[in-house]
């Protein structure tokens, strides 16, 4: 193989390493595209829509707004029974993350085998939050969640879950839209910022409804 020709291949393989390297620096802190894939937030986000995630939320370690709808990283346990409900300390458990660069890399860059969630946030860091009688309180005000259907009830199921607790620091409460059809913080906790990937921004699909979210 003459020299000309390695030269060009080398020169091919240097541009396509940086184009994969920039296109995932891109995708990591300024935004990516998704699917929407569960009925949690219904009618609001619909199975199978695309969405365009603004990922500076987490790039710029900013807390999100109250009723921004969010993804973050699934927790390692989404279920508890009514003794393992701690309202003193309602913070979702994040305990299988990976210890070395390249599972780190696998999982957190590329994402490989990791799952996330979509919620609406409900709270925010200091609040007390109380769901009783079908509706949500927040600092002993009833919360107004217009983007609801009307008379959607939110409460937590089988009475198990977490319902009286003050958001910790640095942390987020969100729910799906659909409060009955939604596994979220009432079951699980709530949801440090460390963990929340992005802030949904553009719906993409279906064309008829495109535009920001």
């Amino acid at each position: 193989m003459s020299k000309e020709k390695v030269k060009d291949i080398l020169e091919w393989t240097y541009c396509i390493i940086i184009a994969v390297v920039f296109a995932l620096l891109i995708r990591y802190y300024i935004g990516t595209p998704t699917i929407v894939k569960m009925s949690s937030m219904n009618p609001t986000l619909i199975e199978n829509e695309r969405l365009l995630l603004n990922r500076w939320v987490r790039t710029s370690k900013k807390m999100p707004n109250r009723g921004d709808i969010i993804t973050f990283e699934k927790p390692s346990k989404i279920n508890y029974s009514s003794s393992e409900i701690d309202q003193q300390n309602p913070i979702a458990k994040y305990e299988n993350e990976p210890t070395n660069f390249i599972t780190k890399f696998s999982y957190y860059v590329l994402e490989l085998g990791k799952e996330s969630y979509i919620k609406r946030v409900i709270a925010l860091p200091g609040e007390h939050v109380q769901i009783k009688d079908g509706k949500v309180y927040i600092n002993d005000k009833e919360l107004k969640e217009d983007y609801l259907q009307k008379d959607v009830k939110t409460q937590i199921r089988n009475e198990i879950g977490f319902n009286d607790f003050i958001v910790p620091n640095n942390c987020v409460f969100a729910m799906g839209d659909n409060r009955e059809g939604s596994n979220d913080c009432r079951d699980f906790g709530c949801i440090p910022l460390e963990k929340i990937e992005g802030k949904v921004w553009i719906r993409i699909t279906p064309f008829n409804k495109f535009g920001k979210v």
